[in-house]
């Protein structure tokens, strides 16, 4: 029950709320996001929904030090401010440019389109319905009893404490806590249809193109691939200061793996070899 930073694997549980909100018609992922975020300013080209959701809307990635910010932000909407004004990299469409400050901005969509607090909603609606009892948002103001020790380790492989950060500028696209066991429950109600309409699974597994149709191999929060026998295989890793975490989701095999660390940029040499394992054993 020991819970670990999962970084960017937070993406696909976001990925929940933004299909629940289609689903439902509260949400058009293809308007400006201004509809839903009205503070977000204009840029020369209209950023939609889907276009952040598959890393298509030319927002940029982390700068600098801005990955180990120990700044505490009182709001989604507040956090914004760390790239909201900056200039797009590319016109949205164009290229793939893989963006946590996009999935950010997804999270002022969510409180937009849903009028609830991101982490309300994301507690009531996805993570309390799933049984997820050991995910949480990461919040380091406070006392989570269950949460690890956070380490990382240098050029020569001492290990010491991870620095003090705080998430509360992406709990979005890579803010949560979580456990192994709950990350498995969570991709084994990705399987099929039931949690989610087949429409919603075609949603967030369908891999979107660029405006000149290149494939990007990313759905709405998830990589998107086919392993070598053909089954459709869904996935995402997470990196975090004292966490690395790897995620994977076998459709065909009905296989979920996944591997949860309290280490900075920790190997996971050996978290590649077990998928293939299960690949060998299912030919």
């Amino acid at each position: 029950t020991t819970m670990f930073r999962i970084g960017s694997v937070s993406k696909p549980l976001t990925s929940d709320a933004v299909a629940q909100l289609v689903a439902r018609g509260r949400l058009d992922l293809d308007v400006p996001v201004q509809r839903y975020v009205p503070s977000f300013p204009e840029k020369p080209w209209p950023i939609t929904t889907r276009e952040l959701a598959g890393h298509l809307a030319g927002i940029r990635h982390y700068r600098g030090a801005e990955f180990a910010s120990n700044r505490r932000y009182a709001t989604v909407t507040e956090g914004l401010a760390i790239f909201k004004d900056d200039s797009l990299l590319f016109p949205p469409g164009t290229r793939f440019s893989y963006s946590s400050y996009g999935w950010n901005l997804i999270g002022a969509v969510v409180e937009g389109a849903s009028g609830e607090n991101f982490l309300a909603y994301m507690g009531r609606h996805v993570i309390r319905l799933l049984h997820l009892t050991h995910t949480a948002p990461d919040h380091t103001d406070s006392l989570i009893p269950e949460r690890t020790q956070f380490y990382e380790a240098d050029s020569t492989g001492a290990v010491t404490i991870a620095p003090a950060v705080d998430n509360s500028y992406k709990w979005a696209g890579g803010g949560f806590l979580s456990t192994a066991e709950d990350l498995v429950r969570f991709g084994s109600a990705h399987l099929k249809p039931g949690w989610l309409s087949a429409e919603s699974l075609d949603l967030l597994f369908t891999p979107q193109h660029t405006s000149d149709g290149r494939a990007t191999d990313y759905g709405v929060g998830w990589f998107v691939r086919s392993d070598s026998l053909g089954h459709r295989v869904v996935f995402h890793g997470g990196g975090s200061v004292g966490g690395t975490t790897a995620f994977i989701v076998d459709r065909d095999a009905g296989i979920v793996f996944a591997l949860v660390t309290n280490l900075t940029d920790a190997p996971l040499g050996p978290a590649r070899r077990i998928p293939a394992m299960f690949e060998a054993r299912t030919r």
